[in-house]
């Protein structure tokens, strides 16, 4: 694993467990500075802080809801004021319920909508500001934009597939400026929201060509090869990281 991001400042939200934790800790390892955004869990966050440090590079932590658009722009900002500028934008943090149509209050909708859709727009706005020439934007999606297996993902499909038009049309209108903007749809990873040993996991990895579970790192890969050098020709493009599942 070279320093292919030497230098460079990145913002993870939602980065403090998970699939957002194992991004920060990589681009941390290809050489950037990484903020993360924690909404309650400071001894998460103040973890991988301290795992990135060992790395040799800077992190934060900062505390912000997602589905609070000044938290947002605030975290950014302080970003860019502790850590001296900012390149990567990561989009990970997320809500996921689950509930059948006539199950979804009004407040479920809003708040799925707030985190998922308004939250990384808001982001990437908020980062262009920022931003020079080669810049990333990377957003953490979802298979079920494009597979469905199970009732009750109704409102959770809708606010994934928001993120599509998302990024085809803001790489589009970022491209001049040499910003790239890419969605990673991960399958199913193995985190404490959906663990590899859960009392689905053998049906869902039945919906896998690879059958079995992602770890957190195979998506961070991802995250890491557009965010690097490598990944300087790619925009507007949905990248599946489901072992298969939508195949």
């Amino acid at each position: 694993m070279g320093n292919t991001i030497e230098g460079k400042v990145a913002f993870v939200s939602g980065g403090s467990r998970g699939i957002g934790a194992a991004i920060a800790l990589r681009l941390a390892a290809e050489g950037a500075d990484v903020a993360l955004t924690f909404q309650q869990n400071k001894t998460h966050a103040d973890d991988i802080v301290e795992r990135i440090h060992h790395t040799g590079r800077r992190a934060i932590a900062v505390q912000a809801d997602s589905a609070d658009p000044d938290a947002l722009v605030d975290a950014l900002t302080r970003t860019v004021a502790e850590l001296g500028r900012l390149d990567i934008l990561v989009n990970n943090a997320a809500v996921f319920q689950t509930g059948l149509i006539e199950q979804v209050s009004p407040d479920d909708f809003e708040q799925m909508v707030a985190v998922n859709v308004r939250g990384p727009f808001v982001a990437a706005q908020a980062a262009v500001r920022h931003m020079t020439t080669g810049g990333r934007i990377i957003t953490i999606g979802s298979n079920m934009t494009e597979r469905v297996p199970f009732p009750g993902f109704s409102l959770y499909a809708l606010s994934k597939t928001a993120l599509i038009g998302l990024t085809t049309a803001l790489g589009r209108e970022l491209g001049p400026r040499a910003i790239t903007v890419n969605l990673v749809n991960p399958g199913p990873t193995n985190t404490d929201m959906n663990p590899s040993d859960g009392p689905m996991a053998e049906t869902i990895n039945g919906f896998t060509a690879l059958g079995h579970y992602a770890d957190p790192a195979d998506v961070a890969a991802a995250v890491a090869y557009l965010a690097g050098p490598d990944g300087r020709y790619v925009t507007g493009a949905t990248l599946n990281v489901d072992g298969g599942f939508t195949a």
